[in-house]
């Protein structure tokens, strides 16, 4: 039997968390699906520095930082250096997320117990004109709590919603296929991995304990990058930048895989741009290292290494 619900979303990363948040507090009744256990609840969120981009915040008028809609977009279309034909959704995400840091984003976090950090940081640092890359103001917001602290309000917001039942997890089942009907994806389906309670991180299980079908109003895919994937890197490596290295190192655990967005691909999605990845400078081996190679980054201010 094939289980029914309104909207399914993959991946239970802190994309994954807000979509199906918003969803079950519009009356929805949403399911999250991911490969990894309970444990992994936020993806990658939960590792980051807890960084948000605010445009003309509180925070920075405190300071005597001079920002706007205007200049903000302005960064913005200097970095992105939209150039092709299928930059027009991209450009349209831009202006609306800019409009979006400007505006109601702050509130929208605050009202949900979010606070930031009273010193507001100029991360990926332009340089000193608004007509080249990056920033050309500080921008950038740290969470009190760093990442786990961007995740928690959605994390207990989800938790809020299983209890009425808009709201449903199941961990451990891998996608593997998405369904079409009359043009339109309705559903999910894949296997069922084995319980495993490995660390948050560290590589899971991929033994098949059974399978799975889900249908559904709507499918989200929220399912991260390809960071963990370096054979997936290397397919995609920008031809302008030579040879890929021979050896890489992985700022993201093993399984941020990329295999959704192959699915996906497969299903009629149409994938734009996939040669201007962005990697972090994860430019050092751990020495204690939670996933297979593992890299981390040193902040000696004002860039990273």
């Amino acid at each position: 039997m094939v289980e029914e619900t309104d909207v399914i979303v993959v991946g239970a990363g802190l994309s994954g968390l807000v979509a199906a948040t918003e969803i079950a507090d519009a009356g929805k009744r949403v399911m999250v699906v991911d490969q990894e256990g309970e444990q992994s609840l936020g993806g990658q969120a939960f590792w980051s520095f807890g960084g948000l981009f605010l445009v003309d915040s509180p925070e920075q008028r405190r300071l005597g930082i001079k920002d706007s809609y205007e200049l903000a977009m302005q960064d913005w279309l200097g970095t992105a250096g939209f150039d092709r034909d299928e930059d027009f959704w991209p450009r349209q995400w831009a202006e609306a997320y800019v409009a979006f840091a400007a505006g109601e984003k702050r509130g929208w976090l605050r009202a949900m117990g979010h606070r930031f950090f009273p010193v507001v940081g100029w991360a990926e640092r332009g340089g000193y004109d608004a007509m080249g890359h990056g920033n050309s103001v500080p921008r950038f917001h740290v969470t009190w709590g760093t990442g786990p602290g961007i995740v928690e309000p959605f994390e207990r917001r989800a938790r809020e919603a299983m209890k009425t039942g808009r709201l449903i997890f199941r961990f451990r089942h891998r996608v593997d296929a998405l369904s079409v009907t009359n043009g339109t994806v309705d559903g999910v389906s894949g296997v069922v991995l084995a319980p495993d309670d490995a660390e948050r991180g560290k590589s899971s299980s991929r033994n098949v304990v059974g399978d799975f079908a889900l249908k559904a109003q709507a499918v989200i895919v929220a399912s991260g990058g390809i960071g963990g994937n370096h054979e997936l890197v290397r397919q995609n490596w920008p031809k302008r930048l030579g040879e890929p290295p021979k050896f890489m190192i992985s700022g993201v655990p093993e399984h941020v895989d990329g295999r959704m967005i192959g699915i996906t691909e497969k299903t009629g999605a149409r994938l734009i741009n996939r040669d201007r990845m962005w990697h972090y400078v994860e430019g050092i081996q751990n020495w204690n290292p939670i996933w297979p190679r593992h890299g981390i980054r040193i902040l000696p201010g004002p860039s990273s290494m």
